[in-house]
Parts: C-alpha cells; structure tokens; sequence
C-alpha cells in the first residue's frame, strides 16, 4: 500500500495495483480500476515514486523471502530476478497469403 493525502488533510493508503491512472489538472487525480476517483495533495511524480519505491520494496522482500528459505543468497537471488524476466517471445513462421 501507498499512503497518500486528501486535498483536506486525512491520509489515506492505496493499493498501488488497483491504479488504473493518474491525472494532473491541476489537481492530482487517482483513478482506480472501478472508477474510484481520489483527489490527492502530492503531485503525480510523487505518487509515481511511491508506487515504484512500493514495488521494490516487494521485490527486495520476495527475494529476502527466497534467500532465507534457500540459505544461498547468490543463487537464489539470480533464481529470483530470473523468474521476474518476460519470457522471450518466439517468433512465429509467417502466414502464407490466399491465392
């Protein structure tokens, strides 16, 4: 969760994976997934660097998470950025066209 503040002070969290976009006009406006909208006080560059810093922060975790469980930090965590990559697309033979 991100926490985030009202235009009139209260502050809030926000689960970052919920967030659909993030508007600035010239308020800060996040919009949810269901069409939830939040009017918030940090300028959308602030709210972009708490999501990415949320992020990391669950990726070190999970990694932390796998070392312990392995005992090898080195393997198990080229194991775990590994597992994070996109598999590599293959590329697929061309359709032939219709006479």
């Amino acid at each position: 969760m991100i926490v985030v503040t009202r235009l009139n002070g209260p502050q809030f969290a926000v689960n970052p994976d919920l967030l659909q976009r993030i508007e600035t006009t010239p308020d800060t406006i996040l919009t949810l997934i269901d069409g939830t909208k939040y009017i918030v006080a940090e300028s959308m560059e602030e709210v972009t660097a708490l999501v990415v810093a949320y992020r990391a922060r669950v990726i070190a975790t999970m990694m932390e998470m796998s070392d312990d469980a392995l005992g090898d930090t080195t393997a198990s965590a080229i194991s775990a950025v590994t597992e994070l990559r996109r598999p590599a697309l293959r590329s697929l033979p061309p359709v032939p066209e219709a006479d």
